[in-house]
């Protein structure tokens, strides 16, 4: 049987990781544990996090009980939320970013021969949430614009300058990929022979 320490400990961290709440009959055949037990339980964490003025709270919504942020810090969450910018990138916007961060300054061009498709959406996306900058223009015909990275993305990587990156040789694959990828390569040329 566990003790009432360890009995919140467990409905706090359940309810921490749960993003639609959870009904008190959840809990209880989870725990193995009668209803009533859990909803004490519950209940003192509630009067717990309100007389401690926490983060959050615990309410009852549609018979399933949740953690919220305290409603006075719902300004802080919202600029928090959204300067996390990488959770929201698309892999497109991602693959650009990349590119940017480890060949800057670079154009749009260079960025689109690189990723093989048209990348200007993706680098309106990251100029829009100031993860890069226009760097200036290109000594090349037409003067094309130049983008790197910025002070947000340091931030965002929790890096203090670009030489701060991991480099480039460590994505690289060992010999054991390589040959995997040339073999499937020259598995996929012999099958199309064949068909044809």
């Amino acid at each position: 049987m566990l003790d009432v320490a360890a009995l919140k400990s467990i409905l706090e961290s359940i309810l921490f990781v749960s993003d639609k709440g959870v009904s008190v009959d959840n809990l209880a055949q989870l725990l193995e544990m009668e209803p009533e037990a859990i909803e004490k339980a519950l209940k003192e964490i509630q009067t717990e996090l309100e007389s401690q003025n926490r983060g959050f709270q615990l309410r009852s919504v549609a018979s399933k009980v949740s953690l919220f942020t305290y409603p006075a810090n719902h300004q802080y969450v919202e600029q928090f939320l959204a300067a996390s910018d990488f959770r929201r990138l698309t892999n497109a916007a991602l693959e650009t970013l990349a590119i940017i961060a480890y060949k800057q300054p670079a154009t749009k061009s260079y960025i689109s021969d690189i990723r093989g498709v048209n990348s200007d959406g993706s680098v309106a996306t990251l100029l829009q949430k100031g993860l890069i900058k226009e760097r200036g223009r290109a000594k090349s015909p037409g003067g094309p614009m130049l983008y790197g990275t910025g002070r947000k993305f340091l931030e965002q990587m929790n890096i203090s300058s670009i030489s701060d990156l991991q480099d480039l040789r460590d994505f690289a694959a060992d010999e054991e990929t390589k040959e995997q990828i040339k073999q499937s390569f020259v598995e996929q040329d012999s099958e199309a022979q064949t068909q044809s």
